[in-house]
């Protein structure tokens, strides 16, 4: 399958060029000789390499990408310190997202005990400020934002789907209210990034990031999916919406949001365009075009000699090349695999087929 092959062809770029074993994780930017580019720990680049791991191992079954899920898993531990809590939630969130996953994947027990780990240390991060919601920072409590609550609550969704914890259900409904309440545009649906950073409670409006319309739509899709109320999708579906028409170009293409954490940012947005496609017909609709518009041009324009991707999907990349943007391409062409193998993506002149 075309979209298959290429997922493949991404994944083989990023294991050659990123993995280093000799710290059982990727190296930050390509070339890295001897490994010198590794001067900063990013955990939660890493929490997203472990997600696109098992992308790698739900499509194929190939013994390489458990294999390497095991390595990354113990490597992250040894970088931090031999533990897995770290002082961000939102980086904690992703890194418990993803091992949450590769447990389902692999039914290693190991991964879930990080999940436990994680997920009792993320708890401890909701207070009352600003009127609830996890914190960004332990050494900020105050300043609440996108990032540390909606994956918070598809984590939570999650968890009590794979357990059955009304508690973990209880958790999931109650960040998800509180991030809509709080950093959701009640007019259009587009979701802002945070409140109080300055501590003087105003919300950062203009900081206007592909990745808060991905986490919100996932929370939304993800609250659905345990709950069957279909208000979660409506949100979801609305946000996918202004995501376009506020971030993507005319012909739709998503921003380039910068090298660094940037990078990562419309990996997020398309990981969760991808779930609501799968939720209902009118994501399918909805998300599908937009995935497959992206996906296309990355893989005719963005793409190096060496199936390397940048920051900006509509041209080749220079080096060095960040594991960050690289991971959002794989992730893109993952989604895309994963639409083509349902039979969701449309042939030409033609609409999304029903999920």
């Amino acid at each position: 399958m075309l979209w298959s092959e290429r997922a493949e062809a991404a994944q083989e770029a990023l294991r050659r060029h990123y993995w280093n074993p000799d710290i059982s994780m990727f190296n930050i930017e390509t070339p890295c000789p001897d490994g010198d580019c590794n001067t900063i720990f990013h955990y939660w680049w890493m929490a997203h390499a472990a997600d696109v791991l098992v992308d790698g191992l739900l499509r194929t079954g190939e013994a390489v990408y458990g294999e390497m899920l095991a390595e990354l898993h113990d490597g992250i531990r040894r970088r931090n310190g031999g533990v897995y809590p770290n002082e961000l939630y939102d980086d904690m969130e992703w890194m418990a997202i993803a091992w949450l996953r590769a447990y389902e994947a692999t039914g290693e027990e190991k991964y879930k005990d990080t999940v436990q780990i994680l997920w009792g240390d993320i708890q401890t991060g909701w207070n009352d400020h600003m009127g609830g919601g996890i914190a960004w920072h332990k050494s900020q409590l105050a300043y609440k934002n996108t990032p540390a609550n909606a994956p918070a609550a598809i984590l939570a969704a999650r968890l009590y789907r794979c357990f059955g914890s009304a508690e973990d259900l209880d958790w999931a409904r109650k960040i998800y209210d509180w991030q809509k309440r709080s950093l959701v545009d009640p007019a259009t649906g587009f979701v802002w990034d945070g409140m109080n950073r300055t501590g003087d409670g105003s919300i950062d409006k203009d900081w206007k990031f592909t990745y808060c319309q991905g986490v919100f739509i996932g929370a939304g899709v993800e609250l659905w999916r345990v709950s069957g109320e279909s208000g979660f999708l409506v949100d979801a579906l609305r946000t996918a919406k202004a995501a376009k028409a506020e971030l993507a170009a005319d012909d739709g293409v998503f921003p380039d949001e910068g090298s660094g954490d940037g990078g990562l940012f419309k990996g997020v947005l398309v990981r969760y365009l991808a779930e609501l496609s799968l939720a209902s017909e009118e994501g399918a609709w909805t998300a599908v075009p937009m995935l497959a518009g992206n996906a296309d041009v990355l893989w005719d324009a963005g793409r190096s000699a060496a199936c390397l991707f940048g920051t900006d999907w509509r041209q080749a990349p220079a080096e060095p090349v960040s594991l960050s943007t690289q991971l959002s391409g794989v992730k893109l062409l993952e989604r895309l695999a994963e639409l083509e193998k349902r039979g969701l993506l449309m042939q030409a002149g033609e609409s999304p087929a029903a999920p």
